[in-house]
């Protein structure tokens, strides 16, 4: 026996001893102490989410978040084409509003499964819920929209149809950023922790989807408003986005990798192209106004699907969920 392990030493402790990677404090006198364990790293049980994703379909949410914002910017839209003489540009508006509301319920109505689910949602009235006030406020906005576009195009009882317009638009702003609130009301964190930027996200992308259509449908010697709102909307798209993707940190590397990087990159490209040919060329060349306002569009969609898949990705990932908790834990011990 040697005279460690008779003197109760442990054999390879004077090894141990100040080998560690981190430090403690001292009880007394502020001496540090070697830490003799590592930092544990974080894992979770079996490498499973923390959190559920949402099961939602990406074609039918995604696409469900693009054409409501393209339909509730399109009714503002038609609205101020009809107020200041453009009858052509408010009723291509109206009927890609119709158009693009229907194809938005469809989308929802598929991921939900049957109709009876959308349907069932209408018997109560949840003021704390985003879903239950926004089918109510889909509810409200279809019929409206419908009706704004069929008697434009009918011709029949005009003072109902400027009636169904106003409607129609008074709505429209709350249709292209209810479902950002949607998103944000979840548990999924690329998309609760961009609550404060992610609505100026929705509605700068149906503002710059909305443009984008009037482009294309409207004749040159109407565009002057689709052109400069194609500007300030993707100028408030792009801008918004950023702002999120600082702000949110470690998690706002969802939004900048994977497929999510992409589509985010690909929108901020379109966009600025579009908002550029629109500006300087969209109001002399007829072509140049189509594929600006084809290339909006393309963003406001690159924008919606881009947000889905970063907000998936972080529910899939367990250290999205549970290290900016601890962060904000130790800052607030600290």
């Amino acid at each position: 026996m040697t005279g460690s392990e008779a003197g109760g030493e442990l054999p390879g402790r004077e090894a141990l001893v100040g080998k560690g990677p981190g430090r403690r404090k001292g009880r007394r006198g502020g001496r540090g102490e070697r830490a003799m364990v590592p930092d544990a790293t974080f894992t979770s049980y079996y490498g499973k989410p923390i959190i559920n994703a949402p099961v939602w379909e990406p074609l039918d949410i995604a696409g469900y978040f693009f054409l409501g914002g393209l339909a509730g910017a399109g009714s503002v839209f038609a609205a101020g084409a009809q107020l200041t003489g453009r009858p052509r540009t408010a009723r291509a508006l109206k009927i890609s509003s119709l158009v693009a509301i229907s194809g938005s319920l469809v989308a929802l109505v598929h991921d939900l499964g049957r109709p009876a689910r959308f349907a069932n949602m209408l018997r109560v009235i949840k003021p704390t819920s985003p879903m239950s006030l926004g089918t109510w406020l889909l509810t409200a906005y279809g019929p409206a929209a419908g009706a704004a576009a069929v008697l434009d195009v009918t011709g029949l009882f005009p003072r109902l149809g400027r009636v169904a317009t106003a409607g129609a638009a008074t709505l429209g702003p709350a249709v292209a950023a209810y479902t950002a609130v949607l998103a944000a009301d979840t548990a999924v964190p690329a998309w609760h922790e961009g609550y404060r930027e992610l609505p100026f996200v929705f509605v700068g992308s149906a503002a710059a989807a909305a443009s984008g259509m009037a482009l294309i449908a409207a004749p040159a010697e109407e565009n002057a408003p689709a052109r400069s709102t194609a500007v300030f909307g993707a100028a408030l798209e792009v801008t918004a986005a950023k702002l999120m993707e600082h702000r949110l940190g470690m998690i706002g590397e969802t939004y900048r990798t994977g497929r999510a990087g992409r589509l985010m990159r690909a929108a901020t490209a379109l966009s600025a192209a579009g908002a550029a040919g629109a500006a300087l060329l969209g109001g002399r060349s007829r072509t140049a106004a189509v594929l600006g306002g084809a290339a909006l569009l393309t963003a406001s969609a690159c924008t919606r699907f881009g947000v889905f898949a970063a907000g998936m990705r972080s529910a899939e990932d367990p250290k999205y969920t549970v290290v900016p908790q601890r962060r904000r834990l130790e800052a607030d011990a600290g």
